[in-house]
């Protein structure tokens, strides 16, 4: 299990589409008619003779708002529009727990989340910053980095 903790300011370009639909994944608003940021949730389960088959459950990605199981403290989700737009126009911070089998899909929302970040959190090598993640074994956390499109998950 890891820590997951975003801390991350997004331009002011995101459509009212986008804000629906990252407010469902934060737990700040309902599940939008059309998904258009994760769009395939899949699930292996069994069909009525038994056999797996795969089928779409959409879910929230970052909306647990409880105390963590195993990073200790509480875990939450927060979407705020900025007054002074001038570090971005949303300040979204997210402290979750998150399992290496829901790398894949938090990957798809961390890396559109890296094209809507404000210019502050690109790095010199073209990766952005989201944030920080961390084993809940361990008490330094890494850099939580998108390159190239792509989420740096701990190895």
């Amino acid at each position: 299990m890891f820590e997951l903790m975003l801390t991350l300011d997004l331009r002011d370009e995101l459509s009212e589409e986008e804000l629906a639909e990252l407010r469902w994944h934060l737990g700040a608003g309902p599940k939008p008619e059309t998904l258009r940021i994760v769009t395939e949730f899949p699930l292996v389960v069994e069909d009525e003779d038994g056999q797996p088959v795969i089928e779409n459950y959409p879910e929230p990605l970052l909306a647990d708002h409880s105390e963590a199981f195993k990073v200790e403290g509480a875990l939450d989700s927060v979407l705020e529009r900025r007054e002074d737009a001038a570090c971005g126009a949303w300040a979204l911070t997210s402290r979750q727990e998150i399992h290496p089998d829901g790398f894949d899909l938090v990957g798809e929302l961390l890396g559109w989340l890296a094209t809507k970040a404000d210019a502050r959190h690109r790095r010199f090598d073209g990766s952005v910053d989201l944030g920080w993640i961390r084993s809940y074994e361990e008490c330094q956390p890494e850099p939580l980095l998108v390159r190239d499109g792509e989420v740096v998950w701990p190895s």
